[in-house]
């Protein structure tokens, strides 16, 4: 039988991440800040993706699938009601979350510090450079342990700033190509490096200081760096 499918130009794509976050099947993800299609299965044909692309870099193509794969899609697109994740991660979906207190409180909800999470996604690799939260933006961009390893975090580094956090030991990637684009591309109003203490965390700090280079832009910017327990220490370099 025949299926629509979605397919994305990548030279077009400017990274956006607008189709992604309203792809109701999860066909459309992100990665190293270009739209790509992860599933041709998962996606329903529906065409929400093609209004908010603005750089018309979606199209659909027609091709034959097998009565099988179209039953796996439908069993799929089904669950999604239930609020069951077809088989992707939705860590590329772009968000930006607004917190609201609503009604009184519980004694145990106010013993409970609440999150300063602002957006989704955080990972450095897969943020779109062009993404709406960063216009005007304070930017903390953090080694993913300090979250762990400082009490505070949220409150003291997280608070009214977009999160974006890495582990340039672990991650195979040049953290300071994305920030250059993101730099490039938006109005950032100030960094915070929040990094550990250990030596190989100093590559997030020189990331962000070779993007600052090669952006051009001005920006102010600090470093805070954490202890292994826990502790906010003077400045490291």
């Amino acid at each position: 039988m025949q299926k629509k499918s979605v397919h994305i130009d990548s030279e077009k794509c400017s990274g956006c991440g607008r189709c992604a976050s309203v792809c109701r099947g999860g066909a459309i993800a992100m990665r190293a800040g270009k739209a790509y299609v992860q599933a041709k299965e998962f996606c329903d044909g529906l065409g929400n993706c093609l209004p908010v692309c603005p750089e018309n870099a979606i199209s659909f193509e027609v091709q034959e699938v097998s009565v099988q794969n179209e039953a796996k899609v439908n069993i799929i697109l089904k669950q999604e009601d239930s609020a069951a994740l077809p088989c992707g991660c939705p860590g590329s979906n772009v968000r930006t979350i607004q917190r609201m207190q609503t009604g009184p409180q519980s004694e145990f909800q106010t013993q409970v510090r609440a999150s300063q999470l602002a957006q989704w996604p955080i990972q450095i690799r897969l943020v779109p450079p062009k993404a709406l939260y960063f216009d005007n933006a304070n930017l903390l961009v953090s080694a993913d342990c300090a979250a762990y390893a400082y009490g505070n975090f949220h409150d003291e580094f997280m608070k009214n700033r977009i999160t974006l956090i890495g582990c340039p030991k672990l991650d195979d990637a040049d953290y300071s190509e994305k920030l250059t684009a993101i730099l490039a591309s938006n109005n950032i109003r100030s960094i915070t490096v929040a990094r550990m203490e250990v030596p190989c965390c100093r590559g997030i700090v020189e990331a962000v200081r070779t993007a600052l280079g090669r952006s051009g832009k001005i920006v102010p910017w600090q470093i805070a760096a954490i202890s292994t327990a826990g502790e906010l220490l003077d400045e490291l370099q």
